[in-house]
């Protein structure tokens, strides 16, 4: 009997690449996110290539009503999910207090309330049935604090902390939690967060989404916790949990001002 994941994000990025390695074996998906039309193009290509059943939702998570109607509408259509992939969530760059509140406030409750109510809400079914995966997308800047992009940070290193802490409950369950933390990654998050100038960008070899994704779906099966891709952006996340706060702080505000 085929297993079902249900990725959030999907209509690009790494979204598409973790569907793409789910197809591939042989696993059903639904697949959600705010642009139909993209997913509903992805379902298509996958389904045809791979024969696996594709169940597409457009919804806005920064809606907590939403975010209940997926699971709701998966209740109702008898749709057991298997794995869970909350890839959903974007930034923004520059001052805080110069910053869109209502742009804020939509990172504040995509980054990290849908993230976790979804994790709430199909986590008990899985434990009910003795198994089952979640990946929680979070990032290298979970692991400190970040100038000019303060609330991004912040919600990933919510992201970090609330799934290291649920993952150490739910041990002997049958059921894992695995946290994806990338550096930079090509996609269009950088162009949503006003990053394009940032040297974050512009003087590193950036990986392929497909290449972390990769990288994500292979520890999230193997049941891995905390997980960094590539071997530098490893080291620097071991060296930003030795190094003196205000150094990472100096560093970070560095690496993220325009040139």
């Amino acid at each position: 009997m085929k297993k079902t994941a249900l990725i959030t994000g999907a209509s690009a990025g790494l979204g598409v690449e973790f569907a793409k390695n789910f197809a591939k074996d042989g696993h059903n998906i639904v697949l959600t996110a705010r642009r139909t039309e993209r997913m509903e193009q992805l379902a298509e290509e996958l389904m045809n290539k791979h024969s696996v059943d594709i169940k597409v939702l457009g919804k806005d998570l920064s809606n907590m009503n939403e975010v209940q109607s997926v699971f709701e509408t998966l209740q109702r259509d008898n749709i057991h999910i298997d794995f869970l992939v909350n890839n959903a969530g974007f930034g923004d760059w520059g001052n805080f207090h110069e910053s869109d509140w209502t742009k804020v406030e939509g990172m504040i409750d995509v980054n990290m309330k849908a993230l976790t109510k979804l994790t709430y809400l199909f986590m008990r079914p899985m434990i009910q049935k003795g198994g089952g995966r979640i990946l929680n997308v979070a990032s290298m800047a979970a692991f400190q604090p970040g100038p000019l992009m303060a609330v991004y940070y912040a919600t990933k290193a919510f992201v970090l902390s609330f799934s290291e802490a649920v993952n150490n409950e739910i041990k002997g369950t049958g059921v894992s939690i695995t946290i994806l933390c990338p550096g930079p990654t090509e996609s269009e998050f950088q162009s949503a967060a006003n990053l394009g100038k940032s040297k974050l960008f512009k003087h590193t070899r950036i990986p392929t989404a497909k290449e972390v994704a990769d990288f994500g779906y292979r520890e999230m099966m193997k049941g891995s916790l905390t997980v960094v891709p590539g071997f530098l952006n490893w080291l620097v996340v071991q060296s930003v949990r030795f190094s003196p706060r205000k150094f990472v702080l100096k560093i970070a505000r560095k690496i993220q001002d325009r040139e």
